[in-house]
C-alpha cells in the first residue's frame, strides 16, 4: 500500500509568515539574560548601590528627551518611595520592593515607538475596582503629572 501522508510542511499555510522577535526585542531578552546573570554572580543580596549605579548608568545613556524624562521620574520614585530598589529590567529603569519590579520607565527609543511609558507591575497596589491603568504614555512632564506619578507610587508600594 502507498503512504499518502503529506509533510507537515507541504500542509502548512504559505501566506503567514513568522517574523520573531524584532531587533529591539531581542535587544531586551538579551539585556534580561545579563541581568539574571548579573544577579547571579552578587548573589540574591545584590547590592543597593549596584542597582542605583546601573539604573543612572542606563539613564545617561538615554537620548533627549528620554534622558530628562527618566532622571526627573527617578528623583520622583526615590523620594515618594525610597524603600524601593533601583533596578535594571530588560535594561530599562525599573523599581523593586522585596526583589519584584514595581514600576518602570520604558524609553520611547527602546522599542521605537512615539512615546515613553512609565508602568506599573502587577506587583503594585493600584487595584481599583475592576479595572485600572497600569501604564502611561509619557511625551513631558509637568509639575501636575509628576505629583500624580508620587502619588501612585506611594500607592503602589503601600
Amino acid at each position: 500500500m502507498k503512504d499518502t501522508r503529506k509533510s507537515a510542511k507541504s500542509t502548512t499555510a504559505t501566506d503567514k509568515t513568522f517574523e520573531g522577535f524584532t531587533d529591539e526585542e531581542r535587544a531586551a531578552m538579551k539585556d534580561r539574560a545579563q541581568e539574571l546573570k548579573a544577579t547571579a554572580r552578587r548573589g540574591t543580596r545584590a547590592d543597593k548601590a549596584d542597582g542605583e549605579s546601573a539604573v543612572l548608568e542606563k539613564i545617561a545613556e538615554l537620548p533627549e528627551p528620554d534622558r530628562a524624562m527618566a532622571e526627573r521620574l527617578h528623583a520622583i520614585i526615590r523620594a515618594s518611595a525610597p524603600g524601593l530598589s533601583p533596578r535594571l529590567w530588560y535594561g530599562q529603569p525599573a523599581y523593586a520592593k522585596d526583589g519584584k519590579v514595581v514600576c518602570f520607565f520604558q524609553p520611547a527609543q527602546k522599542f521605537n515607538t512615539r512615546y515613553a511609558t512609565f508602568g506599573f507591575s502587577d506587583q503594585a497596589n493600584l487595584d481599583e475596582g475592576a479595572m485600572w491603568p497600569t501604564a502611561f504614555a509619557l511625551t513631558e512632564l509637568t509639575a501636575d503629572d509628576e505629583a500624580r506619578i508620587g502619588a501612585l507610587v506611594k500607592k503602589a508600594v503601600s
